[in-house]
């Protein structure tokens, strides 16, 4: 299994420490003034990155797309769209610019800056920032073109699988590979917004940690904390969430996005499980075993005995503390005799026998 050096500071592997990426995409609505806020607070959550989305109008969508989607009305007033989809897209996507100006403010308070890009153009600006590594959107696994042109900067490649089949990973893992770059992280993605439990399928992070050498991480768009924290418990390296200041707020995820307290928590408790995690092999650790002692038992009498009398079964039993002739033992005292009196309920020791 590879470990991949994702940044200077993080080396990502199968059970690793989790690289947390709060995914802000569009959620800063194209204000700038939102876009640095999430990023103030994704740090102080203590997220390892912010991810921004590298679109411009015409990246993705076909004029055919923009002509069917003149308006939208999804009977919650306005909440997630507004005016036609040209029109949004016009609203939240990042100019030349501004991308300058977030991955320089990141730069200065210290967290990774990174973003998906949906063209060449985009990924020649992101390579000029100096991202660390490349995040390609799920809709692009076979987009072998755009592949070939990340791969090429032989930078890191985190590859979601959202909507992919197994053959189709395998296949855009190839084209990387045939760039000469092997720097993958896999993560495993259900592109629904938000998914049911059903359709989740956390085990395919194991079965794609059996299928490939890479890192397998997790792309989540479930609601709340459970389910990231989950694929930690089976060793995603990398949670990549959508990030919000507020869940009420227009515009097109914040709805299925993670607060600030829900960031926290998936960054904390995600830690707090790769430690408990721990070791396959069975060790007992030096505080556990300084509790054998109290919590253990010995063997300690039934009754008075006197000294010269011959131990039968019936004269012992087993209670605390443990720092005597363990139960396991018993078994091997009777018929011995005492060079000692012993009173009731005392513990007893391999010197009080001839």
């Amino acid at each position: 299994m590879k470990k991949i050096q994702l940044t200077p500071k993080s080396l990502v592997y199968n059970y690793s420490e989790p690289y947390i990426i709060a995914e802000i995409g569009a959620n800063h609505n194209g204000d700038m003034g939102i876009a640095k806020k999430l990023i103030d607070s994704a740090k102080a959550c203590g997220a390892n990155a912010v991810k921004f989305q590298s679109w411009k109008p015409g990246s993705i969508e076909a004029q055919e797309v923009y002509d069917k989607n003149q308006s939208y009305d999804d009977g919650d007033g306005g909440k997630k769209h507004f005016g036609s989809l040209k029109e949004m897209v016009d609203k939240y996507y990042l100019r030349d610019s501004q991308h300058v100006d977030l991955a320089n403010y990141c730069k200065s308070i210290d967290i990774d800056f990174c973003s998906t890009p949906f063209s060449n153009n985009e990924v020649d600006l992101l390579n000029q920032l100096d991202v660390p590594f490349f995040k390609t959107a799920s809709m692009d696994i076979n987009n072998y073109q755009l592949l070939k042109h990340i791969a090429r900067y032989n930078k890191p490649i985190i590859l979601s699988t959202g909507m992919s089949t197994l053959g189709e990973i395998e296949r855009a893992i190839k084209v990387i590979e045939e760039e000469c770059n092997s720097q993958i992280v896999i993560l495993h993605c259900i592109s629904i917004y938000p998914p049911k439990y059903k359709d989740i399928n956390l085990n395919n992070i194991l079965m794609l940690q059996k299928a490939f050498p890479y890192p397998i991480g997790f792309s989540d768009h479930s609601i709340g904390t459970s389910i990231p924290l989950a694929s930690i418990a089976l060793g995603s390296c990398l949670i990549e969430k959508h990030f919000t200041l507020d869940k009420d707020m227009p515009g097109w995820d914040h709805q299925i996005s993670a607060d600030p307290n829900e960031l926290k928590e998936i960054v904390s408790e995600g830690k707090n499980i790769q430690i408990a995690l721990g070791s396959f092999n069975r060790t007992i650790s030096v505080d556990e075993s300084s509790k054998k002692s109290k919590f253990r038992r010995s063997v300690v009498t039934v009754k008075a005995l006197t000294k010269g009398d011959i131990i039968t079964s019936e004269d012992l039993t087993v209670k605390r503390p443990g720092t005597g002739i363990q139960p396991e033992e018993l078994p091997y005292l009777v018929g011995r005799k005492l060079k000692r009196d012993i009173l009731t309920d005392e513990v007893l020791k391999w010197t009080d026998f001839e």
